[in-house]
Formats: C-alpha cells, structure tokens, sequence
C-alpha cells in the first residue's frame, strides 16, 4: 500500500478537553438550578418561622450563610408555598437541598439569640456547623476549573501558533505544539516560482554584475569546484531603504531558478526562548534538503547587531541566541553544499563583526541610491504600466528627481496617474509627473490657508531672497521656481537644480550656505527685523558648518582633523572625541561660518535691493514664479546649470 495515499486520521487531540470542560459548564449549570430551588429569606422570618415550631435544623455555611431546613409538619402550611414558583413539597422531596437561605452579620449574636427562642419554645430545631464547602465542589471551583481554563487556553495559543510557525514544511501539522520551533520562511520553487528577473531590476548595474557570479555558480556549481574554488557562502546588500535590495534578491532565484527561501529577520524573534535559534537551525535544514538553494534574509539587523553592546539582559538574550545560532550554521556549510544566505540592510554599522567576515558572507554589495542614467533606466521600467504622454521624455523626468531611490519613482509615476486620473484625463502628462514630484517632496498644497497680508509679505520676501542669492552665487543651486502657496508644513517653498557630484569643495558648501541664509538676510534688510521663519535655514546651515568642522575637516583654524567615527561605535552624547577647550573652539568656528555668510547675502541683497523688491513683487502677484522671472529681473545666469531639482522650504 502507498503510505503517501493512506488517509489520516482526523485529528482529535481536543476532542477529550472539549469533553471536560463541556461536563464542568453543564454541571455547573445544574447546581445552579438545583440552588435556586432554595428560597431567600431575611433573618426576621426565619425567627418568626423558628417561634411557629417549623424549624427542623440550621446549617451554618462558612459563619455567614444560613441553610434551613424545615420539619414534615411545615411543609403543608400555606405560608412556606405564597409566591413561590415551585411548591414546597418539590423541594422537600429532594431532603439534600435546604428549604430557605439568608445572610447573617455577627455568627455570636445569631447563635444566642437561636438558643433563647429555642429554650422559651422547648423546640427540637438543631444548629449545625460546616466551615467549608464539599471538598470536591470547593476543589473544582478554586483549582479544577482555573487550572483546566488556563490549560485549555495555553493549548489554543500554541495550536494558533505553531499554524503560523510551520511555514515551510510544517512537519508533524499546524496544529501541534512544536510547530512554533518551525522557519516561517516563505518558499519560492517550482510550484510557486519567482518570476521576477534582471531585466525587471533598473538602475543596479554595478550590484547585478556582482551578484551574476552567484547565480553562475547556482547553475553551474562545478565550473568553480573543478578547480578547488570555494564557493562564497553570503552576499550582503546594504543600502538606503528603497534602493531594490530585496527585488535584486528574488531577481537573483529567478535568473537562477532555484528554490527560495524568503524572510524578515524579526520572524526569528519570538517572546519564547530558544524559539528564534530553533527556527533558524530548521531554515538551513529545509534548505539543505532542497538544495541548491537560496536563503533571503531581509532586515538582517534585527538579529544581527553586534553583541555586547546593550548587555542589560545578560549573556542569555534571545536575540543574541538566535544570532549566535545563525553564525554557527552559516559556518557549518560545506563547499558542495550548495547553498547561498543573502541578506540585507540599511543598517550595515550596526552588524556584529563576527557575521560580516569572510567566510559568512563573503561579498558585501553596495546597493546605492540611483544616478541620473539609473534612474531613468527605473521611470522606464515604471512608465511601461501607465498609460503617458507621447511627448513624456523619461530623461527630464530622470533629471527632475536627485536623490530619489527605486521606491519613491514609482511612487511619483503611481502618484501622476492618480493626479492624472483625478481630472479625468486620458494619458499622463508632463505636468502631472510635476505636480506629483511637488506633492512629494514639498507636501499637498493648502490653497485654502489663511494668512496675513504682512506675513505673506514677508514670506514673498524670504523666498526672493533664497532666489536671488542662488542666482548671482556660482557654486550655489540655481533656482527652478518659487511659491508662497503653503505646502505641507511650509508656507513657501523653492525648488533648486543642483549638480549630482561626488565630492564638495569647501567654496561649494560655502555658496550653499549663503544661499539658505539669504531668505532671513531679505527680512532683515526689508523690515529692519527678522522673524521665526527661518528655523529650517537655520537647521540646515548649522548642520553644514558643523559639518564642515568637525567632520571634513575642511576649516583652516582646526586643521585637517574629523571626529567621524564611520563604525558607529563612538557615543557622542556621553563621549565626546575632543577635549572642552577643542569644543568651544569647534563652537566658535561654526558660528563664524554662518555669520561670515549671513553677512555676505546681505552685502548681495543689499547691492541688489531694487531687483530683490521687484522679484517678491512679482511673487505676491503670480504666487508661483520660474526661472523665467528671474532672467527677466536679474539677467541671465552666468554659470552652468544643471537640469535636477531639490526643494527647500
């Protein structure tokens, strides 16, 4: 017979808890009707009751409680059968249940005032006392039925979790308690391929020739074997969120056409111990068993930062457990195994060193953010879902975004087509990848806000004074158009064209400063005052001139000196890398830098004054002005321009 044809049973591991605990409601159902056949009475009646002879016995229930019990001749008296449900002689018939019940205060004065009535009467009632319940019924109460619930609980939270911990290969069923141990990995082979290949990845030219040699090797393992190569064992992508990281990884199955395991490094990490080192050790053995094979590992930090560091917890933290376990498996593979770990991050500082040496992963790939040829390669590969313009040039649009990584052009090219969409136009136009760009970088415009003629006065100013400074500065970004139409957080904003270069010269940061600072140098030269407006400029330019000291180096009164640690391992909030004396001089030569160019965007202000009123003039009218109106007021611009754009507000 065929094992894998022979049905299985149904599962009925629950079948007896359901069984149990079933049984306990039902029993509790029925001693609680059976108790509702007893009559609540005050203390006064049962005196009254007790005076009339009709008293057979009382049982006293934990000093509080009174059970009363009546003799055969009550029973047929009208007064224990008025207003009653159920007759009298129903309850007697069942002699275990009492026939009243009451609450008394003090047990001493009860008890004395019982034996008075029962001594003037010459009665035959008796008192008894019971200072517990039914030891099974106060057992089943106080332990059986909270012990069975939490058992019964505890077993529901396992049953949910080890269906979600079985992911690949769930082994003995969803439902069982070990499963929580399992990967959650989510596999990728021939009955769910990856489909995606290089060709759907745009822009990563540079990280696709390097990850090409590992796809070589999955397809052709013993090209490199033959000669006593070793195999790398990792490839680590590191990069800005958004870069393609992840996509360049499920490029790298499909192109390969190997199974693929796919997961965060959060889906190790459980509350329970042992767990994360558990699923890691079944990940590489399913991988193992399907090999060649791939094992993607996203967000590796988050069981990968280095130990040690935040040793609150002790030597036993789950999370370094699990890491500890990851480094030991990735060390455990052989050359022939055929089996490759890639993993990525935006976060490669943090990493423990012991996970990035040779041997673990043995390539490092840098996965930066798109140039200008990169990116127009991605708003081609974008564009191919929309329906656009004939007249759409994917260079400009490639020219208007510096900066933006994979993830924010197609949300620009989705964002287009809702703008497109939402005024019912059939294709996607020039100025609708423009008013998408606009809505991302600077925020939704907000027409609707009011604002002071003064104050939009004084913003109209600001705004021309970043203008007119960029233009008539060589090294500064020239300016691209300018609104005073608020938008997101801003009440103006100004869109610039820099140059993408690779390294800056200290005149370039220079320039760049005096053009941030010359919106509050316009304030101040127009009002006589200056006002809150500036605090992003502000921000921006300490940052540059701190920068520019204690980082590059490039400041004559310190030297060439930088207290940039790039491992990250420097504190800085508790640790400074230099002494108090070398810290008021930092202090001082920062604040030197930017006052030495706030003065200087004044002196530029002030010799151009008349053009300066004219272009915040002609902003107050239009609210939006181009490059356009500023060649009409100051001429055209000397210098090279560059076709990239970046915003400031």
């Amino acid at each position: 017979m065929n094992n894998k044809n022979k049905k299985k049973p149904a599962n009925t591991g629950f079948n007896w808890m359901y069984f149990i605990i079933g049984g306990i409601i039902l029993s509790l159902i029925l001693g609680q009707f059976s108790s509702s056949l007893t009559k609540e009475i005050n203390e006064a009646d049962f005196f009254n009751y007790l005076k009339a002879g009709d008293i057979k016995k009382i049982i006293v229930q934990q000093k509080e409680e009174i059970d009363v019990y009546l003799n055969k001749s009550a029973f047929k008296k009208p007064i224990h059968n008025k207003d009653k449900n159920i007759k009298i002689e129903e309850i007697a018939a069942n002699t275990t249940l009492p026939q009243y019940k009451f609450q008394i205060g003090d047990l001493q004065l009860f008890e004395q005032r019982f034996l008075k009535i029962k001594e003037e009467g010459k009665l035959t009632a008796i008192i008894e006392f019971k200072n517990s319940q039914d030891p099974f019924y106060s057992f089943l109460i106080n332990w059986g039925i909270p012990i069975l619930l939490m058992l019964g609980l505890w077993m529901f939270v396992f049953r949910k979790l080890g269906a979600g911990g079985g992911g690949v290969g769930g082994g003995l069923g969803g439902g069982q308690i070990f499963n929580i141990g399992k990967s959650k990995a989510k596999l990728f082979d021939e009955n769910a391929k990856v489909q995606i290949t290089f060709q759907d990845v745009a822009g990563l030219e540079g990280a696709k020739e390097e990850v090409q040699e590992i796809v070589d090797f999955l397809k052709h393992p013993g090209k490199y074997t033959v000669l006593g190569g070793k195999i790398p064992k990792g490839a680590l992508l590191v990069g800005p969120p958004g870069t393609g990281k992840t996509l360049l990884a499920k490029a790298v199955a499909g192109e390969a056409n190997v199974p693929f395991f796919s997961l965060s490094g959060s889906d190790f990490v459980e509350m329970f111990v042992g767990v994360g080192a558990s699923r890691v050790r079944d990940l590489f053995k399913q991988a193992q068993e399907k090999s060649p094979s791939i094992i993607f590992i996203d967000e590796v930090d988050a069981i990968g930062r280095a130990r040690g560091k935040n040793n609150i917890t002790g030597g036993n933290d789950e999370r370094e457990n699990t890491l500890n376990q990851l480094l030991t498996e990735m060390d455990g593979f052989g050359t022939d195994s055929n089996v490759i770990v890639m993993a990525a991050t935006n976060r490669a500082d943090v990493l423990d060193k012991a996970l990035l040496r040779p041997g673990r992963f043995d390539r490092i790939i840098s996965v930066d953010l798109p140039e200008l040829n990169e990116r127009k390669e991605i708003f081609a590969v974008h564009l191919k879902k929309i329906k656009v313009d004939k007249n759409i040039e994917v260079e400009f649009l490639a020219k208007q975004t510096p900066g933006f990584s994979g993830a924010d052009i197609s949300n620009i090219c989705n964002e287009a087509a809702l703008i497109a969409a939402r005024t019912s136009k059939k294709f996607v136009e020039k100025q609708d990848f423009l008013d998408a760009v606009d809505r991302i970088i600077g925020g939704l415009e907000k027409r609707g806000k009011v604002i002071k003629p003064n104050e939009k006065r004084r913003i109209a100013f600001h705004e021309a004074g970043h203008a007119a400074v960029s233009w008539m500065i060589e090294h500064a970004a020239p300016l691209l158009k300018v609104t005073i139409i608020p938008r997101g957080k801003s009440l103006g904003a100004a869109w610039y064209l820099p140059e993408e270069r690779q390294i800056t010269t200290t005149e370039q940061m220079l320039d760049e400063i005096c053009a941030t600072l010359g919106g509050r140098a316009a304030e101040e030269l127009i009002f006589g005052n200056i006002s809150t407006g500036a605090l992003s400029d502000l921000e921006k330019v300490t940052k540059q001139a701190g920068a520019m000291v204690t980082i590059y180096g490039l400041n004559k009164e310190l030297g060439n000196i930088s207290y940039y640690d790039s491992s990250g391992q420097s504190d800085y909030n508790f640790n400074k890398p230099y002494s108090e004396k070398t810290a008021q001089r930092i202090d001082e030569q920062i604040s030197e830098i930017i006052e030495f160019q706030y003065k200087r965007a004044i002196r530029i202000l002030t010799e151009n004054k008349d053009k300066l009123t004219n272009l915040a003039e002609t902003l107050l009218l239009k609210e939006v002005i181009f490059s356009d109106d500023l060649e009409i007021v100051f001429g055209k611009r000397a210098f090279q321009e560059d076709e990239t754009i970046v915003v400031e507000s």
